[in-house]
């Protein structure tokens, strides 16, 4: 068995052209939707985060702005920025890029940024919100994930097994609450698991989030499950690489995406459909 790509490339293109057509409906009516990208330092990976976003929100007829600031900037000055974001009626979504440097707490920056902006999910009441089952804003790469599901038809996951390895806020803990709610039987590993790979040979679903390559192997996996690869690493050859061992995992999985050209664009996809909601919600 080899498994069939779900190939996040063309889904998110496929999603961000409906995007466009909303937008443009939206603009119709008086409204640009406008995304306000803070970066604070250099760090190259996060320079190529932002870029592909502004550049994705062009495309789909998205206002952008950038403020970029030196990694040496005061955790009150960005407060401020945040809070003039906050209160400009023309910025409906705010993404402040993380990491950050360590004289910033990321906590507090989260929870300044107003809960109808923010289009990361990051938010408490957005979580809040997300634990609860109500309205509210998603983060975005759980939320792709969950969108690469239902494209192969995957929307009730009632009587599937769901592993997801990973318990951060961004990506783990939210994943889990999602598939949850669609129903799925969920199980968390991480690194105080003793015994993964008990829990992913029985999973219809494993979602890889732990940023360590190698992490799921051909052995781990029950023949033709569906696995999700939301790592982004690079090998000792220098070559970008996921948390699953793909070219094994390939060989017993039914469906697997890849990296790059997987749960990649789907992030970006979901960024500029929570921007277009809070514009939309006005």
């Amino acid at each position: 068995m080899t498994a069939q790509l779900i190939d996040g490339k063309a889904l998110g293109l496929r999603i961000r052209a409906q995007i466009k057509v909303r937008t443009e409906a939206l603009k119709r009516t008086g409204i640009t939707p406008g995304l306000a990208v803070v970066l604070v330092g250099g760090d190259p990976a996060s320079q190529i985060y932002v870029r592909n976003k502004m550049k994705a929100c062009a495309e789909a007829g998205i206002h952008s702005t950038f403020a970029h600031y030196e990694s040496t900037l005061g955790e009150a000055e960005l407060l401020d920025h945040i809070r003039a974001l906050n209160e400009n009626p023309a910025v409906h979504g705010i993404l402040v890029q993380l990491p950050l440097p360590p004289q910033i707490h990321v906590g507090r920056v989260i929870e300044s940024i107003a809960p109808a902006k923010d289009v990361d999910g990051f938010h408490p009441v957005n979580v809040g919100a997300l634990v609860a089952g109500a309205p509210g804003f998603r983060p975005c790469t759980p939320l792709g994930c969950m969108k690469m599901l239902e494209s192969i038809g995957l929307t009730d996951l009632a009587g599937r097994k769901a592993v997801v390895m990973g318990r951060s806020n961004i990506v783990g803990k939210p994943m889990a609450l999602l598939l949850l709610a669609a129903n799925a039987t969920v199980t968390v590993c991480h690194s105080k698991t003793p015994d993964a790979a008990h829990f992913t040979r029985e999973a219809d679903i494993v979602v890889c989030a732990v940023g360590r390559p190698g992490t799921l192997t051909a052995d781990m996996v029950k023949p033709g499950a569906v696995v999700i690869d939301v790592g982004i690493n690079r090998n000792a050859a220098g070559k970008l690489c996921g948390d699953v061992d793909f070219e094994s995992v390939r060989q017993v999985a039914g469906h697997i995406t890849p990296v790059p050209g997987g749960v990649g664009p789907m992030t970006i996809a979901m960024l500029l459909s929570n921007t277009l909601d809070a514009a939309a919600h006005l």
